[in-house]
């Protein structure tokens, strides 16, 4: 039996960096005035699940296999090029996407007004639709103390007919 249709989840989570010249960059929009994020590429939080959903649907390891915090060639890199590069492999390996779905958990910013952007930027660079949500941790728990942003996601994938 082939299984033609495959799901896969991923998750990121990065904290806030006391740096003030670090931009928040999330689903490949800038969010001018607001803390950035602490990580070895530019810890774009949606477009990394988005990415380990993908492998994750279609049994091509995690993020760090592919793009490792210790290679250099990574650092402050635009994780909208990870995640084309991801979408990348996911098409060598015979499959097509079908669509993303992300879920971001966060107390600030609001993503409501740049959500279709998001989508646009994530979907571009994926080849596929992408959908965004937000939700807040309600003063819940490490994000919910606003330090740092939280990203869930969900891939659907279709085995390319042969």
């Amino acid at each position: 039996m082939t299984v033609r249709t495959r799901v896969g989840m991923g998750f990121d989570v990065h904290r806030f960096s006391d740096d003030p010249g670090r931009p928040l960059i999330l689903g490949g929009v800038r969010f001018d005035g607001e803390r950035g994020l602490v990580g070895h590429s530019d810890a774009d939080v949606p477009a990394h699940a988005a990415a380990d959903a993908l492998l994750g649907a279609t049994g091509l390891g995690d993020l760090g296999q592919h793009f490792p915090d210790t290679d250099p060639r990574w650092a402050d890199a635009d994780s909208l090029e990870i995640l084309r590069a991801v979408a990348g492999l996911v098409a060598g390996a015979g499959y097509e996407i079908g669509n993303i779905d992300v879920k971001v958990v966060c107390e600030r910013p609001k993503l409501a007004p740049r959500r279709a952007e998001m989508e646009r930027r994530l979907g571009d660079a994926a080849g596929a639709p992408v959908s965004v949500s937000g939700r807040r941790a309600e003063s819940l728990g490490a994000i919910g103390r606003s330090e740092g942003i939280a990203a869930w996601a969900v891939a659907v994938v279709e085995a390319k007919e042969t």
